[in-house]
């Protein structure tokens, strides 16, 4: 291995360890954590049978290290608001666990920018539920980022 490949490694080493020397302090943070640190701040402008549009202001927390909102953020900004319209579809109870989440990223927002997160039920079915989510600049109407999330439905109990 060549010196400058090795240096490679020790600094993509270096990047992911360092909230290691954090552990007492992220291991401290109550539970449920990510989704308050990604919901605050959201609002629900529109509810209807299979379909929710929320809006929020992208804070400053939510930034990557380019300034721009975050692909992790905007990943379970599909997720929670995409299970969230699942219920509106007529499925009666929580809506199971994620078997899939996709998001393809569009364009950047950044701090400040007002969005718009429009999630609509395509299928609910037996064992499986499939929504569509569109990110938007609330300003543009702009996609900025489109995912698509997949539940598996827990299915009642007979007994």
């Amino acid at each position: 291995m060549t010196e400058g490949r090795r240096m490679d490694l020790d600094s993509v080493k270096k990047y992911l360890e360092k909230g290691s020397k954090n552990t007492s302090e992220v291991d401290s943070t109550p539970s449920k954590f990510l989704e308050s640190l990604i919901m605050n701040g959201l609002s629900v402008d529109l509810i209807e049978p299979g379909h929710i549009v929320c809006s929020m202001k992208i804070p400053p927390r939510l930034l990557n290290s380019g300034n721009s909102l975050h692909g992790g953020a905007t990943a379970a900004l599909v997720d929670v608001v995409g299970a969230a319209a699942i219920p509106f579809a007529g499925y009666p109870r929580n809506s199971g666990v994620s078997v899939e989440i996709s998001v393809s990223y569009l364009d950047a927002v950044h701090a400040h920018e007002e969005i718009e997160i429009d999630a609509r039920v395509l299928r609910v079915g037996k064992a499986v539920a499939v929504v569509s989510v569109e990110l938007r600049k609330k300003k543009s109407g702009k996609i900025f980022a489109q995912g698509r999330h997949t539940k598996y439905l827990a299915l009642a109990s007979k007994m």
